[in-house]
């Protein structure tokens, strides 16, 4: 008898922890929704901003979704599948919550309008909070689509709206709004696939003085053309008015969201892109150590002087961040040469690279994220930190070098883009994040 009882007992709990897991998970009908364009009818400037920005593109984006399609190939567990199938909760979250797509195998191209915006105004301005800081925690409260579209948050305790209520949100305010998709786990094994976040979290930015603390709104949302809004630049205020016809306000937060990403196939708004250079070119500095040359070294130190997160960040074992190096002797020969790209556009072996290198939990690299249960090599530079590099001389060195060194940065690995899509499909570009330098007596 003591056995069925904990049998049921022990059946119970299973059940009433499936019926618990299966509440948390938000369902609505796309119908509640409203289209960004129809946001833009009133917050016509900061709806042009988002247009093609990187939130609006998150679905539609030509190589994330080559990217995730290739994540699904050569798996060989359902756990790596369920990772592969997950990328669309926050590529496309409106379509994860209403019910299609729900998975990266579906045919995305299928998705309705709506769900196709990718990050789009109702979505983040329904959100009332998050369950979790991570894989879209968000937790929606949407209204009833055009006809009663509900309450909009956001960071002011004053908006009035003819069309919609308006509520304050602190929330909205607050750096975990963005965590939530700007850190993944692998859904399976825990694996810290992205850590924006976290990065933020125990950076020199997150200062226990609410007067110190830098966002990531404080930047991100500060961006404009001509004024980066990185840590180490200028982040004047931006004022105007959030919609036509209301009030002028010190502050409206920019909703450009370039991040990083430089590159965006098949897009029509260059500027998104010089935004993106903009932000890259000023959120490092590169310098040149000759103080120990005369013993045959150069010495190169890399300083995260502008990213409230490590450099770089995101998908970092996609990312490319490396140092291009050129030693030459008087006459302009080469004597030294590291990191300069190959007629491929690859970078080659020994040079050095600042990313993230997952394993498969035997010590074996992985290309595929899905695949990821431990993290074999983790080398970037964090907020306000430093990083140094060593190069021996050749013994053949004359009595006067000159030293050139660049920071670069790509999108993704071209040999990557070249296997998914066909070598010569899609150049990505390479962007100059710092440079410098110098001329040596040895």
């Amino acid at each position: 008898m003591k056995g069925k009882t904990a049998f049921f007992f022990l059946m119970a709990l299973i059940f009433s922890g499936a019926f618990i897991t299966c509440a948390k998970k938000q369902h609505f009908e796309l119908s509640r929704f409203i289209s960004a364009e129809t946001c833009g009818g009133c917050h016509d400037t900061i709806y042009a901003q988002w247009k093609n920005s990187m939130h609006n593109q998150a679905h539609t984006d030509e190589l994330y979704n080559a990217v995730a399609k290739y994540y699904l190939k050569g798996l060989s567990s359902k756990d790596e599948m369920a990772e592969a199938e997950s990328c669309v909760k926050c590529h496309t979250p409106i379509g994860v919550v209403t019910g299609f797509p729900l998975k990266t195998s579906d045919d995305l191209n299928k998705a309705g309008d709506i769900p196709s915006e990718g990050i789009q105004c109702d979505y983040c301005h329904s959100a009332t909070g998050a369950d979790k800081p991570y894989n879209n925690g968000i937790v929606l409260d949407p209204g009833h689509g055009d006809a009663d579209p509900g309450v909009k948050r956001g960071p002011f305790k004053d908006s009035e709206s003819d069309y919609h209520k308006s509520a304050y949100s602190a929330f909205h305010e607050d750096a975990k709004i963005c965590g939530n998709c700007h850190d993944v786990r692998h859904v399976v094994f825990g694996t810290k696939l992205e850590t924006t976040y976290e990065e933020w979290q125990n950076s020199p930015f997150n200062s226990k003085d609410p007067a110190k603390r830098i966002t990531c709104q404080g930047c991100h949302m500060y961006q404009r053309p001509g004024v980066p809004a990185t840590g180490s630049t200028e982040r004047p205020v931006n004022p105007g008015t959030a919609s036509s016809g209301s009030r002028e306000r010190p502050h409206i937060f920019t909703h450009y969201f370039v991040g990083g990403n430089s590159f965006l196939a098949h897009n029509d708004d260059p500027g998104k892109m010089k935004l993106a250079e903009e932000r890259l070119k000023n959120a490092a500095v590169l310098t040149i150590d000759d103080s120990a040359v005369k013993n045959g070294t150069v010495v190169f130190d890399i300083k995260n002087t502008g990213a409230g997160h490590y450099l770089p960040t995101g998908l970092t074992d996609t990312r490319q961040m490396w140092l291009e190096i050129i030693i030459r002797d008087a006459s302009g020969k080469t004597l030294y040469e590291s990191g300069r790209l190959n007629r491929d556009g690859y970078i080659p072996a020994g040079s050095f690279v600042y990313n993230t290198i997952f394993g498969d939990g035997k010590g074996n690299p992985v290309r595929n994220i899905a695949q990821a249960r431990e993290i074999l090599k983790d080398k970037r530079v964090p907020p306000g930190e430093s990083l140094r590099e060593i190069v021996k001389l050749p013994a053949t060195a004359s009595k006067n070098i000159s030293i050139e060194v660049r920071l670069l940065y790509r999108l993704a690995a071209q040999e990557l883009v070249d296997e998914i899509l066909g070598k010569g499909k899609m150049k990505l570009p390479v962007v100059t994040m710092a440079e410098t330098k110098k001329s040596v007596k040895l």
